[in-house]
């Protein structure tokens, strides 16, 4: 019987972890990896007090920290949340755990693009995650879908080892940072093409080719090339709750101020929750103050005090 079982291991997960540790509860992870959307990340340079970094040395570094306070790593995939009394179970794909408290941080999966060839493609030529493949490719042709600061920074990586670059992105603009759209118009190996969807992947083995359409002009073109990166944002999977705690229409949990659901003993921080600005540091911060806040469901209100929350029946465990 765990003190807290935390799903997700992205800095959400990890920072409420390093919490949980400190207070001396015994914590269990469940993650199928460690980093989450931070190992995603090539270039982090606004988490205030850690100089510019990949994704994984930075969350390599909340990593550790956690493992120091006691954190128990469950490398599995959590199947189903179900509620056991006063306690709760997590099922996993290979055995059922057991806590007193269960705080979910299992942030964002990758959003698909919903066409041929997609699925049977992916690990041989699709990808999610640019920074983890894009070595791969040195010296190749490759496209990026996206049009997001992922999907144009990843573009201006993988320029620097791939022979070309497409980067494909159905809108008229983009909608990453401007400074990052004008250092990849000023790439010469990057080719924009914009108001354009990808209608098909095709290939035998790997990827070949894709086949794309202009939605305005309805022009069809091929593009031969080796891979396909897709960085068209992540959508919230919350399957594994969805009859313990209350989501909203875009499948968040919904949350209060301080990481609490709508079933008690459950608490969720990061991406996956209705908080806005799904930004690292934000996810870390609301890791922390969900921890803190279980912690003080754990001890019967006696532990973390929140000063200047005014007293009222519902704050009362």
């Amino acid at each position: 019987m765990y003190d807290i079982l935390i799903i997700g291991a992205g800095p959400a997960g990890l920072s409420a972890a390093i919490y949980c540790g400190r207070k001396k509860l015994k914590t269990g992870l469940i993650s199928l990896d460690i980093g989450g959307q931070g190992n995603l990340t090539a270039h982090i340079e606004n988490y205030p007090g850690a100089l510019p970094q990949s994704g994984p040395e930075l969350v390599e570094k909340f990593r550790i920290q956690a493992e120091k306070f006691g954190t128990e790593f469950i490398l599995t995939r959590a199947q189903e949340v179900k509620k056991k009394g006063k306690t709760f179970e997590v099922i996993t794909e290979e055995k059922t755990y057991e806590a007193k408290v269960i705080l979910l941080a299992y942030g964002k999966v990758p959003r698909k693009l919903g066409v041929k060839g997609e699925d049977k493609f992916l690990g041989r030529g699709v990808s999610t995650c640019a920074t983890c493949d894009g070595p791969l490719y040195k010296g190749k042709t490759i496209a990026i879908v996206g049009g997001g600061n992922s999907a144009v920074e990843a573009a201006l990586d993988l320029a620097t080892f791939a022979k070309k670059v497409y980067l494909i992105h159905r809108r008229e603009e983009f909608r990453a940072d401007e400074v990052t759209i004008e250092k990849v118009k000023k790439e010469k190996k990057v080719e924009i093409i914009l108001d354009t969807e990808v209608l098909e992947i095709n290939g035998e083995k790997f990827v070949q080719s894709i086949l794309t359409e202009n939605i305005k002009a309805k022009k069809r073109r091929e593009i031969e090339l080796d891979g396909v990166f897709l960085e068209i944002g992540y959508i919230v999977d919350s399957s594994l709750v969805k009859d313990c705690v209350q989501i909203n229409e875009k499948n968040e949990v919904l949350v209060d101020s301080v990481g609490r659901t709508t079933c008690t003993g459950i608490f969720a921080a990061g991406d996956m929750t209705n908080t806005p600005y799904k930004q690292a540091i934000i996810a870390a911060g609301d890791g922390a103050r969900a921890a803190l806040e279980a912690y003080n469901y754990l001890t019967g209100g006696s532990g973390s005090k929140v000063d200047w929350r005014n007293p009222s029946s519902k704050d009362k465990y």
